[in-house]
């Protein structure tokens, strides 16, 4: 996995010497693809309703923000890859608790899974970015990212098909043994030279960080925004569309193509400096607020898909305009950047789920259309007051 740290390689040749990580970073979402992918399911299975199961990916959001914040300004002075195999180790566990499908166990889950995501996510991507100088760390970084929406982008063969032969709960016992499998290789691999952060006080490093607090916002809020609406996606499409969890991962699918291409397509333009990544932000942003309030108006399966990719592409691009701008600006202290950063995704995590609860609960998808409206437009404004 040696690169030439001078050059800025193409596309491919940094996904072949990040191999195992970006692999790593796939297996990421794969525990909460299968909870939302079989939503409705899981919630007759464990007894509760689907707003209230639903809700309960908030909590994975919760346990992320706790951990996240406590772990943040250590991801700089341990390395990144024991620290990915750890998450990993973690991951599995919370997969194989998900398995015994009980409403506690299914509790218990989300927060170990949201536990997991925020060591394993923050340590990826800020070892992807040491293996790289310049604009190439920050394009390192957001193909991380990319790679974790091929999981949503290949739902129906990774997810929808195993669980014609296993269910739902044999795709989590699988995601455990692949994650431990994963886990074995990280901790072998020799890890890059990280650049050398000053060594400050625990709560120095967090003050160390008040420039890049606006994208910190802003990655919260668009994270709510997109969280919330996939959260409730599956059972808007079924009792919209009466898609039942098969046919639906296709469009689990589409939503991860068009997240997948947007990201890698922006983060590879934005982070070569060939467009600013301010205005690409904000029109990113207010495109997806558009999409957002529209799709749970829609009564055309056409139209809904459309908007789908819209929704995923659009939320795409603003994330790698976001990852972009925070691996520039925080240098040496990218690993703690990159752990709030995961702290601020899954305060919205939590706050995306939760908002969508409630708002279906009063109103229906008109009302979850408000909340995920309100909280896009509040992103844009605080986008527009980026320098």
């Amino acid at each position: 996995m040696s690169v030439d740290r001078s050059e800025v390689p193409g596309d491919l040749r940094m996904a072949r010497a990040l191999g195992p990580v970006l692999v790593a970073s796939a297996v990421l979402l794969l525990p909460f693809t299968v909870f939302s992918t079989f939503l409705v399911p899981i919630a007759e299975t464990t007894g509760g309703g689907v707003a209230v199961v639903g809700g309960l990916r908030g909590l994975g959001g919760l346990a992320a923000l706790v951990v996240g914040a406590a772990l943040a300004p250590l991801l700089d002075r341990v390395p990144r890859l024991r620290a990915a195999a750890g998450g990993l180790v973690l991951l599995a566990v919370g997969s194989l608790i998900g398995a015994i499908a009980e409403f506690a166990a299914v509790v218990v889950f989300c927060l170990v899974i949201g536990a997991a995501m925020a060591v394993l996510g923050p340590a990826l991507g800020a070892a992807a970015a040491d293996r790289f100088d310049g604009p190439a760390a920050g394009r390192a970084a957001t193909l991380v990212t990319a790679t974790q929406s091929l999981t949503a982008m290949l739902a129906a063969p990774v997810v929808a098909l195993p669980a014609l032969l296993w269910g739902w709960r044999g795709d989590l016992v699988a995601i455990a043994v692949v994650a431990v499998v994963l886990a074995a290789v990280l901790a072998r691999l020799p890890a890059a030279p990280a650049p050398a952060p000053e060594r400050v006080g625990y709560l120095a490093a967090f003050r160390a960080l008040a420039h890049v607090r606006p994208l910190l916002a802003a990655a919260l809020l668009r994270t709510a925004a997109f969280m919330g609406y996939l959260s409730y996606l599956a059972a808007f499409y079924d009792e919209r569309f009466d898609l039942a969890p098969g046919p639906f991962a296709l469009v689990w699918t589409l939503s991860g193509t068009s997240f997948f291409l947007g990201n890698l397509l922006s983060g590879r333009y934005v982070g070569a400096g060939r467009v600013g990544a301010r205005p690409v932000l904000l029109s990113a942003l207010a495109c997806a607020l558009v999409a957002v309030v529209a799709i749970f108006h829609v009564h055309a399966l056409v139209l809904a898909l459309v908007l789908t990719a819209v929704l995923g592409a659009s939320h795409a691009t603003a994330a790698a305009c976001l990852v972009t701008l925070l691996v520039d600006r925080a240098g040496t202290s990218r690993g703690a950047a990159l752990g709030v950063h995961g702290a601020a995704m899954s305060v919205g995590t939590f706050a995306g789920a939760a908002a969508g609860g409630v708002g279906l609960g009063v109103a229906g998808f008109t009302g979850a259309a408000v909340a995920f409206g309100v909280l896009t437009a509040a992103a844009v404004v605080v986008a527009l007051r980026l320098s």
